[in-house]
């Protein structure tokens, strides 16, 4: 990031506990970290104007909503220019049942999650953007059974080195 504050320990320390409980008061928040309420709160503000911190939200459990399913799916696109690559992330942004999309190196060009009611839901998913247009050669769905673990949060302190 360029403009952006170089991080302390302490700003990490910071974003490590916001990440995983964003409601944290800012009195709990400063005894957490080992600071005082003042300096905390001017710390998180710095964080949150200079983009580190982008929002705050709610994590859901999604199976007391109904049946959820998550789908991994890796497409191959039929071209390969740049246009190509645009015009597919263009609309793959549009479609709300996509919750990641990674462009990656290897085998095919994208791995996407899904996030569906069933597979039912999911193929007509995918029916819809084979129509679209959008350059998709072919993809293969991989139905996930169970996920025994899924992170909230980075593991920040382990990513940022003083070294860097």
């Amino acid at each position: 990031m360029i403009g952006a504050p170089k991080l302390d320990r302490l700003d990490i320390r910071i974003l490590s506990h916001l990440q995983r409980n964003g409601r944290i008061s800012n009195v709990a928040l400063a005894d957490a970290v080992g600071l005082s309420p003042s300096p905390c709160l001017t710390r998180v503000k710095r964080l949150e104007k200079a983009g580190y911190i982008i929002d705050y939200g709610a994590h859901l459990q999604l199976e007391k909503l109904g049946s959820v399913q998550r789908v991994f799916t890796q497409i191959t696109l039929s071209d390969h220019r740049l246009e190509d690559f645009a015009r597919f992330e263009s609309y793959i942004r549009k479609v709300d049942e996509v919750l990641e999309c990674h462009l990656v190196s290897g085998g095919f060009d994208y791995q996407l999650t899904f996030l569906t009611r069933n597979v039912v839901h999911y193929q007509s998913v995918m029916e819809d953007l084979l129509e679209q247009n959008i350059g998709i050669d072919k993809y293969f769905s991989y139905i996930v059974i169970k996920s025994p673990v899924v992170k909230k949060y980075y593991p920040i302190e382990k990513l940022i080195s003083d070294h860097d």
